[in-house]
């Protein structure tokens, strides 16, 4: 399945959001166009209507998103034998200063059966390259390990950003990862998944713990779980010399080193 033609889809509905989810309520049986529309914008979808889509999409197409992601999606599902699932790019809410400051403006939702991805017009090439590995890496492992997301624990989650996140450093190398897998050392690092994350590694993804303990909220240390994450990912891949395509099926606990004899 080729990426979606949001390109088309925006020059008509950009000024009517509603409409333009409207377009995408086959991807979510039984959700409303609104209801899509609100789960867009709390994860990073485009919310200052400034410009005409027509002006938008003409900036995205001098840039190739569409088709950057269309190569690197047909170069990856060979690589990692992945799932061919539909591919939605819009524009990001370049107007918060947060997700300008933390991630250049760019975000991402994975399925196990569909991806989307929000992305300022004048992203780079390997800016773009970067947060499409890093989404199409959690549909294969969500396919692959064929666990339902609602099933997940905490360590499911924090070994799932990991992986994706070394699959981003393995394609384009260190300096295209997220800012975050340098926020902590080593030594930090290692304290706060003995005594933070551990002794909570089974929390359901819909515990109100989860979330904090995964991005790092209330006192817990910044984005504490996706830290962990990284450096279970790193130290399983170093010790088994080893490449991310190979965990895509391995267990959390194997890779957290919980049940090695697995």
């Amino acid at each position: 399945m080729p990426v979606m033609r949001t390109n088309e889809w925006l020059i008509d509905f950009y000024h009517d959001p509603v409409a333009l989810c409207k377009k995408m309520t086959p991807l979510f049986p039984g959700v409303s166009a609104s209801e899509i529309l609100d789960y867009f914008r709390m994860h990073g979808m485009y919310q200052k209507l400034d410009k005409s889509g027509t002006a938008l999409v003409d900036t995205m197409k001098v840039n190739n998103v569409w088709t950057i992601v269309e190569r690197e999606h047909q170069a990856l599902r060979k690589k990692w034998k992945g799932p061919d699932v539909p591919i939605v790019i819009l524009p990001s809410n370049t107007a918060n200063k947060k997700l300008m400051r933390t991630t250049n403006g760019k975000a991402g939702i994975a399925f196990s059966d569909k991806l989307f991805l929000f992305v300022p017009e004048t992203i780079s090439e390997l800016e773009l390259k970067a947060l499409f590995i890093h989404e199409y890496n959690h549909v294969c492992r969500l396919c692959h390990t064929k666990k339902p997301e609602k099933s997940f624990t905490l360590l499911d989650s924090i070994i799932l950003e990991g992986l994706a996140e070394h699959a981003v450093r393995e394609r384009l190398g260190r300096a295209y990862t997220a800012s975050w897998t340098e926020l902590h050392s080593k030594i930090k690092v290692e304290k706060i998944w003995k005594k933070t994350i551990l002794p909570k590694i089974k929390l359901k993804k819909s515990h109100p713990l989860h979330n904090q303990l995964l991005f790092g909220w209330n006192g817990v240390p910044k984005m504490a779980g996706y830290c962990v994450g990284y450096y279970l990912v790193e130290d399983y891949l170093t010790s088994n010399q080893l490449c991310t395509v190979d965990l895509l099926r391995i267990n959390a606990e194997v890779i957290a080193n919980l049940h090695p004899s697995k």
